[in-house]
C-alpha cells in the first residue's frame, strides 16, 4: 500500500477521471488508468491496482439496468465463447508481445474511424447463435495475448442495434464475464502476487464516484451524441495502445 500523499492524490485522480469515461461511455477505465498510472509507477503495480475497479466498475455497469435477462439470453453464445478463449490464451498474457498490443490499438482506430464515416453495420439476429461464438473466442484470445478484451467484441456489440442504454449494460455484462474469465486463467498461472492488491480495494471509491458521474452525463445524452462519444473513445484508446507499445 503506497504512503506518498501526492502518489496516492494521483491514483485516485486517474481513477475518477477513468471513471468519469467508463460512466459516459461504457469501456475504458483499464486501458486509461493503465496508460496513467504506469507514469508513476512500475506497470506490475499499475496492472494490480486495476483489479478490484475494473472488475467492480463493470459489475456495477452490468447490473444497472433492466436489460440483464433479456441480454443474458441473446448474448450466451458470444459470452460461452468469451470464456473458451480466455481461457485458452491466458498463458500467452505474461510473454505477449508489444507489437500484438499495437496491433490491437491500430485495429480499434481503424474500426472506430471507418464507423465514424460509415453506415452503422448491422448483424442480423438469426446470425448471431454462430457469430457470437466465433467472436467471443476471438475477442478471448486477444484478451490472453493483451490483457484487453475490447476487439472485436465491441464492434459485434455495437453491431447488434441495442438502445444507448442496453449497448452500456451489454459491455458491462462482456466485460465482467471476461473479467473473470481473465482472473481464473492467470489464477491458474500464478499471476497475483503483489502487495498493492489492498490498494486497489481502496482505488474502487474514486473509481465507483468517476462512473457515477459520467452514467450522469450520458443520462443526458442524445444517442447521436453518445455514438460520436463512443467512436471517439476507441480512437483515443486504440491510440493510446498502439503508442503505448511503441
Amino acid at each position: 500500500m503506497p504512503s506518498d500523499p501526492a502518489l496516492l492524490a494521483f491514483v485516485a485522480a486517474v481513477f475518477v477521471l477513468a471513471g468519469i469515461v467508463k460512466g459516459v461511455v461504457g469501456l475504458g477505465l483499464p486501458t486509461l488508468s493503465m496508460g496513467l498510472l504506469t507514469l508513476a509507477v512500475a506497470p506490475a503495480q499499475a496492472a494490480t491496482l486495476l483489479l478490484a475497479p475494473s472488475f467492480v466498475t463493470n459489475l456495477w455497469q452490468m447490473m444497472t439496468g433492466p436489460h440483464l435477462r433479456p441480454l443474458l439470453r441473446r448474448l450466451w453464445p458470444l459470452l460461452g465463447g468469451a470464456c473458451l478463449g480466455t481461457l485458452l490464451g491466458s498463458g500467452s498474457l505474461a510473454t505477449g508481445s508489444r507489437m500484438a498490443v499495437a496491433g490491437l490499438g491500430a485495429v480499434l482506430v481503424l474500426y472506430a474511424a471507418v464507423a465514424l464515416r460509415a453506415p452503422r453495420l448491422r448483424v442480423p439476429r438469426a446470425a448471431e447463435i454462430w457469430l457470437g461464438p466465433l467472436i467471443g473466442i476471438a475477442t478471448g484470445l486477444v484478451t490472453g495475448a493483451t490483457g484487453v478484451f475490447v476487439v472485436p467484441a465491441v464492434p459485434y456489440l455495437q453491431a447488434l442495434g441495442l438502445s444507448k442504454d442496453e449497448l452500456v449494460q451489454a459491455l458491462g455484462l462482456s466485460f465482467t464475464v471476461s473479467t473473470m474469465a481473465l482472473g481464473a486463467g492467470l489464477g491458474l498461472h500464478g499471476g497475483f502476487a503483489s502487495p498493492m492488491v489492498m490498494a486497489s480495494l481502496v482505488a474502487l471509491l474514486p473509481a465507483m464516484l468517476g462512473m457515477q458521474i459520467g452514467q450522469r452525463i450520458r443520462e443526458r445524452m442524445e444517442p447521436r451524441i453518445f455514438r460520436l462519444w463512443f467512436l471517439a473513445s476507441l480512437v483515443v484508446l486504440g491510440g493510446w495502445l498502439a503508442l503505448s507499445a511503441l
